[in-house]
């Protein structure tokens, strides 16, 4: 046990969590004496009192009062099936000292919550060395496919997740859209916040919880700014885009919320929809792809596209050499 009182600063990968099952991840502590410390306010957010049921944000302080230390887990190859060892090691795409990365599929959560059993945070004992398991360094949405960075021990998640926070790290997204932007390129700017208005669950088959994003003025209570760069790469006449994204902030369902607001929602987005037809025979999913990371370093990991995106992209003609040798290119 550390005799110190520690500040963490939350990463964008642990954005949103509940700040009771965050203190639980890192430390060994019964949900009585979490009450306890956030009543006599030994536990803080940002200097502020706050209850376990508080949502933690990329970027804000956390006040830890000395608490036990999760030990390291050992030899966690066991603790999972050879089957779910395998489904997590089959998503690698790039791999050094310090980082892991994998191809994300759709459908799968990153991190566990209600009702979800299966989730990469829950298979990473299966990217294991026996020492110390890999550690989420950011997010993405159940329903978007793509390139995840994972940190081989505690230090590379602070050092990659100081560096996303700073935005020395750039994500490349691409998309398709029903409709085509216009006009076909710029940046969009907005403050946006988190409702948890009850949305029909017969509209939301499968993405996510019924927490949605809106527009919002800068001045309303929890409101965020996002930026996002944006691009036509191909289009279909006036039924489809190819679009390449590039958000400079992370906010929750960011692209998903501008690219409803220009009128082009993308494909298989039953949350942010526009009043357009859906054109028919496209493969079912959320046509969202995180297709490239770029470190700083200038290693570049790109994840190629899901099935259903690639059957589209296949319908509509779209190549995907028309975007480049590089992920950025399209945006110079």
């Amino acid at each position: 046990m550390s005799n110190q009182v520690t500040i963490h600063t939350i990463s964008e990968a642990d954005s949103g969590l509940r700040l009771d099952r965050w203190i639980r991840r890192i430390k060994d502590v019964p949900q009585g004496q979490i009450e306890k410390l956030l009543r006599t306010g030994q536990i803080r957010v940002d200097g502020r009192r706050v209850k376990s049921k508080e949502r933690l944000t990329t970027g804000c302080s956390v006040r830890l009062p000395p608490l036990p230390q999760k030990a390291p887990d050992k030899h966690v190859l066991s603790q999972i099936k050879q089957s779910e060892r395998d489904y997590i090691r089959q998503m690698v795409i790039y791999e050094d000292e310090e980082l892991i990365a994998i191809n994300k599929p759709s459908g799968i959560a990153v991190q566990g919550g209600s009702k979800i059993r299966t989730h990469i945070d829950g298979l990473l004992d299966g990217l294991s060395n026996g020492d110390e398991r890999p550690k989420l360094i950011h997010r993405l949405d159940k329903d978007t496919s793509g390139v995840l960075l994972l940190a081989k021990n505690t230090r590379v998640a602070a050092d990659i997740g100081s560096l996303f926070r700073n935005r020395e790290i750039s994500k490349i997204y691409w998309a398709v859209t029903n409709g085509v932007p216009i006009p076909k390129s710029g940046q969009l700017r907005g403050w946006m916040a988190k409702s948890q208005a009850t949305l029909s669950k017969s509209n939301e088959p499968s993405q996510g919880s019924r927490e949605k994003m809106f527009l919002v003025k800068q001045n309303d209570k929890n409101a965020v700014h996002a930026i996002t760069d944006y691009i036509v790469i191909s289009s279909a006449a006036q039924k489809a885009a190819w679009v390449a994204l590039r958000p400079q902030t992370g906010r929750t369902h960011q692209l998903r919320l501008h690219m409803a607001e220009l009128g082009t929602s993308i494909l298989g987005d039953v949350k942010y929809q526009t009043t357009r037809d859906t054109p028919i025979g496209l493969g079912n999913g959320l046509h969202l792809h995180a297709y490239a990371v770029l470190l700083p370093n200038k290693t570049t990991i790109t994840a190629p596209l899901p099935k259903h995106m690639k059957n589209t992209f296949d319908v509509f003609g779209f190549l995907e050499q028309e975007a480049g040798k590089h992920p950025e290119e399209v945006f110079s």
